[in-house]
Parts: C-alpha cells; structure tokens; sequence
C-alpha cells in the first residue's frame, strides 16, 4: 500500500506462427507493459499484421463520419463486439454514403449561402437607387461613375461649371451612379478627386438594387430554412447510428492497436520477442495464458538481472477507497519505484485540513450535493476521481461543520448571551485553552483563536515529521543507515532541541543547556550529512510550520465574508418593502460566490501543504507511468 507495485522484467520469444495469438492474449490480459524496441544488426522491428492499413482506413472514415454528425461519447450499453464485427461492414458503408450525401449537400448550401450574403453586401451599397445594373455599361458615348464622396459635398453643384448632360441618381447610403459624356469623364474625375471621390463597384447582377436586396434576402431564408432542415436530417442520423458509431470507433481502435503492435516487437526472419515489465503477482497468470493459447510455443521469462528503477514503468497499489486521490498525486510525479508511495497518506492529510479549513454544515452539503450529482452525470476517471476527492473532502468538512457548528457562516449555538440559530443550544464550557480562552462545544473559531493557532502548529509539526520519517526510510533504502541519519534523522532532531530551547525558556524544564547541546548536535549531524548549504535551510524549519496556520486563517476569512454577507442581507430584510427582495438576492449570490471560494481556497491551501511542506520532505517523484497494452472497453464487450 505505500510502495508502489512489485514489478517483474520479462522476455517473450516464440514462433512468428503463434504471434498473432501471443498479441490477443496480451491485449486481453491489459498487464504487459511493452518496451518499444530499438533495432539492431540481428533482430529488427516487426510489421503489422495483416488487415491492419485495412482497418485504419475504417477507423480514419468513422471519425471524420463522427465528427460530421458532432458525435459526443455518452456511456450507453455495451454492444458485443462479435455481433458488431459482423455487421460493420455494411453498416459503415451504408452510413458512409448517407453522411457523404448529406455532407455533399451542406458544402453546396453553405456555398450558396456565402454567395447570396457577398452578393447582398454588395448590393446593399446601392440601396435606395432607382437604376437597373444592367444599364451602367456598355456604353461608348457615356461614362459611369459609382461610388462616394466627402460629407457635405454636392457634386451636382460642381456639375454646374462643367456641362448640364448628365445623369445623378443618389442612395440611401452615401452611394451615387453619375452619368456623363465621354468628352466630359478628365473634368469630372478631376472634380470627384477634389470632392475625395471613393469609387464603389457595380455588381454585375442584372436588375434595380431594392428589387435584388428583396430577391436575395429571400433566397437568403430559403437556403438557411434548407441549412436548418438538413441539419435534423443530421440529428436523425446521429441518434440512429450513435451507438454503432461509438463501438464501431472502439472495435476499430482495438482491432488497429493489437494489429500494429508488432511495430514495437523486436523479429527475425521466423521468430519475435516481446520485452516489457509486468506486476510481479500477475506474471504466472500471463506465462500460463499466452503458453496454453500457443500451445507452448512461446518461451515466457523474468529477465534476473539489475536494471535502473528510473526505467521500472510505476503502478500505484492502493486499496479502493485510496484509489481517487492518485489522481492528486499524479498532478505532482508518480512515484519512483524504490520509494514510499504517499498515496495514503495525501488520502488522509488533504481531506482532514480541506474539513478544518472550511468546516460549514452548510457549504459542506451544498459541495457534497455538487459533488455526488457531478459524479452521476460525468463519466470518466479523471471526473470519477476528482469528484471523489471532493465528496471525501465535504463528509470531513460537515465532521467540522458539526464540531464547529456553523451553518452558511450562522453560528447554530449561543455563546456569551448571543443567541445562535437553534434556540436554546448554548455552548458548553469544557477547560481553558490558551491566552486565558475557554474551549467549549460547540468550538467558536472566531473566539478560540490562540487556542487553534497552536493546535494547527501541532499539526504541521505531526505532519513535517511524518515526512521525515519518511524520507529517512527512502534514504536508507538508497544509500544506508548513515546517509539517512545525517540527512533525515538531524532535522527530528533539531526540532527536539529547538522545543527543549523554548521550554527552558518559558521554565517548563530547569534548564536550556539539555536543548541547546542537542541542537548544535543537531547542527553538526545536518553539516556533515548535507554541507554547509544545511545552515542556511536551518529556518525553513519554522517557515514551514507556521505555514499551517493558513489552517485557520483560510478559514476564518470564509467565516468573515459569510458573516458579511448575513449582517448585509438581514438589515436590508429588517429594512422591509423592496429591500427584502435585495436581501434575498444578497444572500444568495453572496453565499454562491463564497461556496465557489470554498471549493477552490481551502483545496489549494489543503494541496500546497501536501506538495511544499510535506513532500519536500521525503518525496522525489519522476516515475514512469505504467501503461499495460490492452484497452479498457466502454462501448463493446466480448
């Protein structure tokens, strides 16, 4: 449970005969982790097996068919792969030509969607202007000039000074058409320029542009009526064949993944071998399947010689129940093989501080409610884990919800006259704390300040010394008793005498010399066991202790703006009319932000000290992920 899995080097080597039977077992087994080999001058790498360019191509089709019909992955019924295998033939032809034929239409009505909107731009420039298309050009004796000029400029005054033949006709958009003679086109162009004439093309579409803006328009809503039409058409196609679709993907996947293995396997003219890593506990299970599916025709062995842990693929081995918080682990590093899986204990640590630092009844049902629901609805590890994770988080955070009582930031017990939100539910004094508090039940946070400061330090050192513990058997387990001691055992050490320094000091003991004699040896030890470097990391000790504090302090800011948010909302309640509306909409989105804070603060604060203060005490993480060949069916089954 605290180390990762036993993991065995093996060898295959058989007949190329047998190496398609070898490679459905393997798959099916989903243990072996195979070793992608590198060639050399005796062996070199395999070929697919025959069908594998075949069925690529299906896969490659299935997923631009799935991608077309916008095919999400629901987690239906399981089909059974043999029933599926015989009908995919045909089945994906018939779909192939069905989506072909839809797809074939969709490109055409966008293209013509594309040209009615180019078209519509461009006519619409000419709104408001009484002149066919068909009637600005050609001409010999005339020229045309279509565009805009400066604001406030009236070309047909300018006009006046050049010739009284022409033609203006203006629109709705700053637009105009002017016609004039030829032996007049140097003197208006030389007058447009002074007017900073813009030239605006003429659509060679024949007709008046408000006639074509209605036209196109309606073409515009007759081909986004087809668009909307065939998109249903795709809808129907998609639930008709989702379920074929998302097996057929897997079939295919698995049927490509064994049939392409082969790239990886180390072969000769008439043999192959297989070198890959497997779970120790797992290895006679293999030998005996692949043995009695090739008729003992290829050779299985444990390869006994040292290898380098940094190449061990790394299997976590956690109970059940553990098993979600690998996903808190691996975004940090997967262990190395000779080291303390810490798996366990982030299970216990990251929940317990996630609970002392929100501690609500309230926020904690809403998050546990958010939690299983999310968990209903998403499929998939990494969701199943981490609202896992969550719903660990939120059982401890309502333990401390209860041992604090508090609801949505309401106190639920009376303390020192003050009435809390159950009538009659007064806080029960227990013995003194510190600084002159009293520690009662229900625990007031916000009046046992000292009291918990303390404790949270406790805590941190609890939890720094686990660590350590830790790491002095991870360094034993490398480099021996004495490296250990020096490296891990001088910190223990040293914070015993930095404890007896302070008890001297406040009288607790009779003495400071006991303390002081063990934190130069404590000293000493560090120097000799990491340098002088030692000296300096001296203070990290007490950074990383009071770093717990945030124990209390995340804590007591969720209370604050909880509290704030209830005193606000309750005067404007008090105020009545309207203001009991404002008052309700406060509490709400006040307690809807703060639940949002409660997710995020309090599972970073909870990570941060899983990841600087502890792990940095004993963890070195790096190692490889273990990824057996095989494939974890959702749609299809055997």
């Amino acid at each position: 449970m605290l180390k990762p899995k036993q993991m065995s080097k093996v060898l295959l080597t058989g007949h190329k005969d047998v190496l398609e039977p070898t490679i459905e077992t393997l798959h099916d087994l989903h243990a072996l982790h195979i070793e992608e080999y590198a060639e050399d001058d005796y062996f070199h790498i395999g070929t697919p097996l025959p069908g594998a360019e075949n069925d690529s191509k299906k896969l490659l089709k299935l997923r631009s068919i799935a991608s077309f019909l916008g095919i999400k992955k629901p987690y239906p019924k399981p089909i059974n792969a043999r029933q599926l295998s015989s009908e995919l033939e045909g089945k994906l032809e018939t779909l192939g030509s069905v989506v072909s034929g839809k797809l074939g239409r969709k490109s055409q009505i966008e293209a013509d969607l594309k040209d009615v909107q180019t078209g519509m731009h461009e006519v619409e420039a000419f709104s408001g202007i009484p002149v066919n298309f068909d009637l600005c050009g050609g001409y010999e004796t005339l020229h045309v000039f279509a565009g805009t000029v400066k604001k406030g400029m009236d070309v047909r005054a300018g006009l006046k000074g050049i010739t009284d033949e022409y033609q203006f006709f203006a629109g709705n958009t700053g637009v105009f058409i002017l016609f004039v003679p030829v032996k007049h086109r140097e003197q208006v162009t030389d007058l447009l320029a002074e007017y900073e004439f813009g030239e605006v093309k003429i659509p060679a579409i024949p007709g008046t542009p408000d006639d074509l803006i209605s036209e196109l328009k309606n073409r515009q809503d007759s081909l986004t009526k087809d668009l909307e039409s065939l998109s249903s058409e795709i809808d129907s196609v998609k639930a008709e064949y989702e379920d074929f679709i998302l097996a057929s993907e897997e079939l295919l996947s698995i049927e490509t993944q064994k049939k392409e293995t082969p790239l990886v396997f180390a072969t000769s003219e008439h043999t192959f071998v297989i070198d890959g890593w497997i779970p120790a506990d797992e290895f006679e299970t293999m030998r005996s399947r692949v043995e009695e599916a090739t008729s003992n025709r290829v050779y299985v062995m444990i390869v006994e010689e040292p290898v380098d842990e940094a190449n061990v693929p790394i299997e976590y081995d956690n109970p059940k129940i553990v098993k979600p918080m690998e996903a808190v682990m691996n975004l940090y590093a997967r262990p190395r093989y000779h080291e303390i899986d810490p798996t366990t204990f982030v299970f216990i640590a990251f929940p317990l501080f996630y609970g002392m630092i929100l501690g609500d009844i309230g926020y904690g049902l809403i998050l546990l409610g958010i939690s299983l629901y999310g968990r209903s609805k998403l499929h998939g590890e990494g969701w199943n884990s981490l609202f896992t994770v969550l719903i660990y988080c939120n059982i401890v955070t309502l333990f401390f919800g209860i041992l604090y009582a508090e609801f949505l930031g309401f106190p639920l017990a009376g303390l020192h006259g003050h009435p809390g939100l159950i009538p009659g539910w007064d806080t029960i004094p227990l013995f003194a704390g510190l600084g002159g508090e009293m520690v009662t039940y229900p625990i007031h946070r916000t009046h046992l300040v000292t009291t918990l400061l303390v404790v949270t330090l406790l805590i941190g050192v609890i939890h720094i010394n686990v660590g350590l513990i830790a790491g002095f058997r991870n360094v034993l387990a490398k480099h021996g008793m004495k490296a250990a001691v020096l490296e891990k055992a001088a910190w223990i050490v040293l914070q015993v005498g930095i404890f007896l320094l302070l008890f001297g000091m406040m009288g607790f003991v009779p003495s400071m010399l006991p303390g002081a004699v063990i934190f130069v040896l404590a000293v000493i030890m560090l120097v000799a066991g990491e340098g002088g470097t030692a000296i300096i990391e001296i203070p990290s000790v007490l950074s990383n202790v009071l770093s717990y504090s945030r124990l209390l302090a995340v804590g007591l800011s969720s209370i604050g703006i909880a509290s704030a948010v209830n005193i606000m909302s309750g005067m404007m309640f008090e105020s009545g009319g309207l203001f009991i509306v404002v008052a309700a909409l406060i509490f709400i989105l006040g307690h809807a932000l703060n639940t949002a804070l409660s997710i995020i603060a309090p599972g970073l604060h909870a990570l941060r000290l899983q990841y600087v203060e502890f792990f940095t005490k004993f963890y070195e993480g790096g190692g490889r992920i273990y990824n057996p060949f095989g494939y974890k069916r959702i749609y299809t089954e055997d």
